[in-house]
């Protein structure tokens, strides 16, 4: 089976050979790592990927060729036990049901009542509505639903109601190799252009040489100019984890076509709502973060500044000190969002979801008053219309 795993990282242009693979396939024979997916995983990725920006397609591929398997060659039933490969119970409720279960009603009771639930629960509950567990309605656990829980031992969001994360997060880097179909996306992005040329002259005028070789009888005269660039600049500050998951792949086309047509870009990566800091690379976003203040004050207000998320998340976290899913925001998202607007008042939002679907989710209508209407789909369309906002303002 892991010939086929192996072919699939080919597909997905990660530089494997052979020689690795077998290398592998010794270390598992030798029994360097036992009954651990999670040891087969750091195992087979130190054997067969030599490069850390290839980690983002090796953690795709693993994580599709490896879900939901129940039967394994017997040469690997040792080594991944069966408790890795179950799927924890989840309640699935209709309309109905989920309308009569009731919230605790606000931010500051739903943190108290947690405290004395984990002060007082001694083992582990499955269903009901009162204790920290599984497939029940408390507003506590994973697997069930509440509409104002916190979300605790579940690997992904499904309700996308979760006032609070109470597990360790992983986020990934996009990937700005990515391709396929980002063609039309660069045409949209360069209706927002302002070409100038500016630096040392090391670019061929081939006119001015003609013209300077003639008048110098024949003798070659080189004539330079500085190359021509596109004089824009962008902050680009990008959603990730929980609901933006489903998003990954036109915001990867996004961000690999920006990359090829802004000489002045930079990105970061929030999650939900920005507060204090952001970060650029998700594999060390807890340890490597910019504070905003500083950001602010080292990328001028003549940066074209665009938001990509789907803006879903519990109100809590855009106007609550305290409200943010991953720490204890001092001062509200929303405070942080009005200070980026002011600093960079060229801006917009583009969302992923369905324009459609906006009117159903509180928090992407508090978003969009922030931005004063300034929300686009992430579509062609949507694109389009907020580049073209964007290019009245460029300089």
């Amino acid at each position: 089976m892991l010939v086929d795993f192996f072919l699939q990282l080919k597909e997905a242009r990660i530089p494997v050979t052979i020689r690795e693979f077998l290398s592998l396939l010794e270390a598992l024979e030798k029994q360097v790592v036992w009954g651990s997916v999670e040891d087969f995983y750091y195992l087979a990725r130190l054997c067969l990927v030599k490069d850390e920006t290839h980690f983002d397609k090796f953690d795709r591929v693993f994580a599709r060729y490896f879900e939901g398997i129940t039967e394994l060659d017997e040469e690997l039933k040792k080594e991944i036990p069966e408790q890795w490969l179950r799927k924890l119970a989840e309640l699935v409720l209709s309309e109905e049901e989920k309308a009569r279960v009731e919230a605790l009603g606000g931010f500051e009771k739903l943190m108290e009542t947690l405290k004395k639930r984990l002060a007082e629960q001694k083992e582990r509950h499955q269903g009901g509505n009162r204790w920290i567990g599984t497939a029940g309605r408390s507003p506590f656990g994973a697997w069930g639903y509440n509409p104002e829980g916190v979300r605790i031992g579940q690997d992904r969001s499904r309700h996308r109601r979760a006032v609070k994360v109470w597990d360790r997060r992983e986020f990934r880097n996009l990937d700005d190799s990515v391709e396929l179909g980002t063609r039309n996306i660069k045409l949209a992005l360069r209706r927002l252009r302002h070409f100038a040329r500016e630096g040392a002259p090391e670019v061929l005028d081939l006119p001015a040489t003609i013209r300077a070789t003639a008048d110098n009888a024949g003798h070659l005269d080189l004539r330079l100019v500085p190359e021509r660039h596109n004089k824009v600049k962008v902050l680009l500050f990008f959603d990730v984890g929980g609901s933006m998951d489903e998003h990954i792949r036109v915001c990867e086309e996004l961000f690999s076509a920006a990359r090829s047509e802004f000489k002045h870009l930079e990105y970061f990566y929030f999650h939900n709502c920005v507060y204090e800091s952001v970060w650029r690379d998700n594999r060390r976003y807890r340890a490597e973060r910019t504070d905003l203040w500083e950001l602010m004050h080292t990328y001028g207000s003549d940066y074209k500044l665009i938001f990509v998320g789907d803006a879903a998340m519990s109100p809590y976290e855009i106007v609550m000190p305290g409200g943010s899913v991953e720490h204890h925001n001092e001062e509200p998202g929303e405070v942080w969002l009005r200070r980026l607007l002011d600093t960079y008042p060229a801006a917009i939002w583009l969302n992923p979801t369905p324009q459609g679907w906006w009117q159903f989710t509180q928090s992407i209508g508090m978003i969009r008053q922030i931005m004063e209407g300034r929300m686009f789909p992430l579509t062609l369309e949507g694109l389009e219309a907020g580049i073209r906002l964007l290019s009245r303002s460029a300089a």
